[in-house]
């Protein structure tokens, strides 16, 4: 039976950024440190730029989902966020709460690291699946034993060759048992538990070097995720 329940993710956090670039980060450049919303059908209902936003999807049945940005300025070009994501979920409560408020820590990282590093650089976003054999309960466990950094925490540097990718270097900007990333000089790269959700091991790349080639770059780590759960 479908129970539709509302919930409410709230988080509050510092970003490296002046609240209209955190603005601009947000609505323009969600490609650069999450994934493209352009074609989403949102509303805005509140835009005061750029302390408040809110970006509202409406639904049957009353279902709806809802985004909010107060952003306040700080001291040294910096900005506080605070971020309610809201909605209701028509399935697996619990699962799906669980699993949206920790993608939320992760994606909010995520665009810090992006304002820090590469704040308005093109980029080339790739997204990639494994496949249905990487829900497995140690899914997730066995990517990061591929790639060589299971025990690697956040701050540490890594130095590895990936398999039909190639040699990466740089820092590990995030480690938990749920996600990974890793940082190069141009490029982040996100890897998402989801085995812990119900749903595949999955990751992103966000190309800043100029040169990225979505295609090529998916055909690349979509052989090494085949490889992982072969």
């Amino acid at each position: 039976m479908t129970e539709n329940r509302e919930f409410e993710i709230v988080a509050d956090t510092e970003l490296p950024g002046t609240p209209a670039r955190v603005w601009n980060a947000v609505t323009a450049d969600t490609a650069a440190w999450m994934f493209p919303t352009d074609q989403w059908p949102a509303v805005k209902t509140v835009e005061e730029y750029p302390t408040h936003l809110v970006s509202r999807m409406d639904g049957p049945d009353g279902w709806f989902n809802q985004l909010e940005h107060v952003l306040e300025p700080l001291e040294g070009g910096r900005a506080k966020l605070h971020y309610v994501h809201s909605g209701i979920f028509a399935d697996n409560w619990d699962e799906q709460y669980d699993g949206a408020s920790k993608h939320t820590e992760f994606y909010l990282h995520t665009l810090g690291q992006y304002l820090q590093h590469f704040d308005g650089r093109p980029v080339v976003f790739t997204d990639i699946q494994g496949p249905a054999t990487s829900q497995a309960p140690d899914g997730f466990v066995q990517l990061k034993k591929a790639l060589g950094v299971e025990s690697a925490a956040a701050g540490s540097r890594f130095d590895v060759e990936v398999d039909g990718v190639g040699r990466l270097s740089g820092e590990v900007d995030f480690a938990n048992q749920n996600f990974l990333g890793l940082r190069t000089a141009d490029v982040m790269y996100r890897f998402f538990g989801r085995n812990a959700f119900g749903a595949p091991v999955g990751m992103t790349v966000h190309d800043f070097s100029g040169s990225g080639d979505s295609e090529l770059t998916a055909k690349a780590w979509g052989g090494f995720l085949e490889k992982v759960y072969a």
